[in-house]
């Protein structure tokens, strides 16, 4: 849970879910872990395909402007996104990163999470669509931001009825890969 004020920015291509995975995340921390969060998205002129990104702030604190400027952690599920986006990740910060839809790092000093995200999902579930919640699983199991239990209750206050089941596996896969990586501890990447 939030202990002081944690930027992230949630980033890959129109289509994949992440402008949803935010406001799951913002919702987690608003309505169940009880602390402040703001979520912010933009997207390109295409609604598939362009570039996305969600943005939410997590705080104990009032958060005074909503757009994130140092981020402390990204999620980015393609290669454009990763190259347009991860230049506000601070020194130190958390990137996670799908293994497979990234295969370039950018310059700079990050803790590294990679998680084959997609193909988590497709399978394991069978089902593309919901590599977006399988990140949000292991943005949750590697940083903390929010509590699992928040997740899951936004989560299944968020997702289609009937698929309720479906998601609640797909945050679990994702808090299973990030206590995985987090026993085997982050690769410190500096470019």
């Amino acid at each position: 849970m939030a202990q002081k004020k944690v930027e992230i920015r949630l980033a890959g291509s129109g289509g994949q879910g992440l402008v949803l995975a935010g406001i799951i995340l913002a919702e987690a921390a608003i309505l169940y872990d009880n602390v402040n969060a703001v979520n912010t998205q933009s997207y390109g002129p295409e609604a598939r395909g362009g570039a996305s990104k969600s943005e939410v702030i997590i705080s104990d604190e009032e958060i005074d402007y909503p757009k994130c400027e140092s981020l402390d952690i990204m999620l980015c599920l393609n290669q454009a996104s990763l190259n347009q986006y991860s230049a506000d990740l601070k020194k130190n910060g958390i990137l996670i990163i799908d293994t497979d839809l990234c295969p370039q790092l950018p310059e700079g000093e990050f803790q590294l999470y990679k998680i084959p995200f997609t193909k988590l999902a497709r399978e394991e579930l069978g089902k593309v669509f919901v590599a977006n919640i399988v990140s949000l699983g292991a943005v949750g199991g590697l940083t903390d931001c929010v509590s699992r239990t928040a997740l899951e209750k936004a989560v299944l206050g968020r997702v289609p009825k009937g698929t309720g089941d479906l998601n609640l596996r797909a945050l679990a896969i994702g808090f299973r890969e990030a206590a995985v990586l987090r026993v085997n501890q982050p690769s410190v990447a500096s470019a």
